[in-house]
């Protein structure tokens, strides 16, 4: 009797033991770092994970899910519950996250302000190409002095390389934005009135500093998103729709009698829609940290990775780090060529006609339109087939197409002729500029991105002040074809630079 006794409560000892064991060993543990990061989320177009090695994954899951099943995983040790800090990510092992022009919500009304201020640029750089024959005759100076404007305009792009990263940093990039706009509806104000030629040229120069920190931003956040190619495209036809309708409304206005001046006032109402539109929609942009984790994979490993990298780039300002790379000089040098191309033919070319074709000026105004229109078009719709040719041959074929047609638009011995041959010259620039920026965005690292796109840009900005003062000075010489011969030469520089950008594509989407 003892005996049996003494055997039942063996038999109970030991399920009791065996029920506690089983509470013990429930997998209520919190997963590990590389079982969290083999999970698979859906993905809505914004997360693309990056050649994660597809045989660890599943032996993870695997591990995961049969110590789930069983009930009876053995628990960690308990250095291991305690590193709760994850790895330094490498780049087989990262995730980017890409914004899109969907995500998050606001970005979509941040592409159309951006547009917006895209079209107030071009309404300020296409119109003194109608303006310059009444600007010259109503302050009595020649093609060298009147050249004036672009110098000035570039030297507030230049100044404004230095200080666009700094300024982001400081006042966010909303504020940095409106600032730009205060500077350009400033300007405005004094051209609109009919002050000495001096104000004028210095009021150039506060329009250069406010439209380079918009450029400059606006391409940093429009290269980041999601087919970025495209996104840019269209923002940089919205400038594209400015610069068509500037020669329109000016040859119209002073066709007509009214003052050169006042034309001035139409870019300052849009400005001032650009300064409310930018501030709503760019107010919480650094709460959202979707878009600084699209900007660069390297930036992130690089900042997570230790001190070392920190230490390296401590005291170093952001243009002096971009000045280092090659992209940024090669891609300087290549705006630099592009934009006095672009604003050579528009500021020029009417004047090339009138002398040479001996065409009138109040219908001739109106040829600048057909070069804007072109790029805009260009920019809308053939900077979808660079996703297909790539960036890289495409843009060179287009440069050569522009050679052959600069040719034609300087041998061709009318009017009409060279009104088309010029309007095919735009349509073939158009894509070029959005697709260089892309190139550019995806060589340089996250860390610079906003100084070097600052400095191409104001470097662009000088091409566009410095060849065309080349031209007026050459055309006070010996006539205003020199504008053809000097565009043909920088077109050449451009695709040399073209060719010279690294080969090796750092970051990818």
């Amino acid at each position: 009797m003892s005996a049996f006794t003494l055997a039942g409560a063996i038999h109970f000892l030991s399920d009791e033991t065996q029920r506690q064991t089983r509470v013990a060993h429930t997998p209520s543990r919190s997963p590990t770092n590389d079982e969290l990061d083999a999970i698979e989320l859906p993905d809505y177009g914004l997360v693309k994970p990056l050649s994660r090695p597809e045989k660890t994954a599943t032996a993870t899951v695997s591990n995961w899910t049969e110590s789930q099943n069983d009930g009876a995983a053995t628990p960690k040790p308990l250095s291991d519950l305690e590193q709760s800090r994850p790895p330094t990510p490498t780049q087989e092992g990262c995730t980017g996250v890409v914004p899109s022009w969907w995500y998050p919500k606001m970005n979509k009304w941040r592409h159309l302000s951006a547009c917006l201020q895209y079209f107030g640029d071009g309404l300020n750089d296409a119109a003194p190409g109608a303006l310059i024959p009444y600007i010259e005759s109503d302050y009595h100076i020649g093609y060298a002095v009147v050249s004036l404007i672009w110098i000035s305009n570039a030297v507030g792009f230049v100044t404004a390389a230095f200080f666009a990263e700094y300024l982001d940093t400081k006042l966010k990039r909303a504020r940095c934005l409106m600032l730009s706009e205060v500077f350009l509806i400033a300007a405005y104000v004094v051209i609109a009135c009919p002050v000495p030629f001096p104000v004028v040229v210095i009021a150039y120069g506060f329009l250069g500093f406010g439209e380079a920190l918009n450029i400059a931003l606006n391409n940093v956040f429009c290269a980041n998103l999601a087919n970025s190619t495209v996104v840019l495209g269209a923002a940089h036809g919205s400038y594209g729709i400015g610069g068509t309708l500037a020669p329109i409304i000016a040859t119209a206005l002073v066709s007509h009698g009214v003052n050169w001046h006042l034309f001035y006032i139409i870019p300052l109402a849009v400005r001032i829609c650009c300064l409310l539109a930018t501030g709503w929609a760019f107010w919480n942009y650094e709460s959202e940290d979707v878009d600084h984790f699209g900007n660069s994979l390297v930036e992130v490993v690089s900042r997570q990775g230790g001190d070392g990298a920190r230490r390296s780039s401590k005291g170093r300002s952001g243009i002096a780090r971009a000045l280092k790379n090659r992209t940024t000089l090669v891609g300087a040098l290549f705006v630099f060529a592009y934009q006095g191309i672009e604003v050579s033919e528009s500021g020029w070319f009417i004047s090339y006609l009138i002398a040479y074709r001996h065409g009138n000026p109040k219908n001739v105004g109106y040829v600048t339109s057909g070069f804007w229109a072109g790029i805009t078009v260009g920019r809308f719709v053939l900077t979808h087939a660079a996703r297909w040719v790539g960036e890289k041959r495409f843009v060179f074929g287009l440069g050569v197409g522009v050679v052959v047609f600069q040719i034609l638009a300087w041998q061709i011995p009318n009017v009409i002729g060279d009104s088309v041959a010029v309007s095919i010259i735009g349509l073939l620039l158009g894509p070029v500029y959005p697709c260089a920026q892309t190139i550019f965005t995806q060589l340089l690292p996250g860390s610079v991105q906003v100084s070097a796109i600052g400095f191409i840009s104001s470097a662009g900005s000088s091409g566009g002040a410095v060849v065309p003062f080349v031209t007026g000075t050459l055309a006070q010489a010996v006539g205003t074809f020199v504008l053809h011969p000097v565009c043909i030469a920088f077109c050449v520089v451009m695709l040399g630079c073209w060719v010279g950008l690294p080969r090796q594509i750092k970051r990818t989407e």
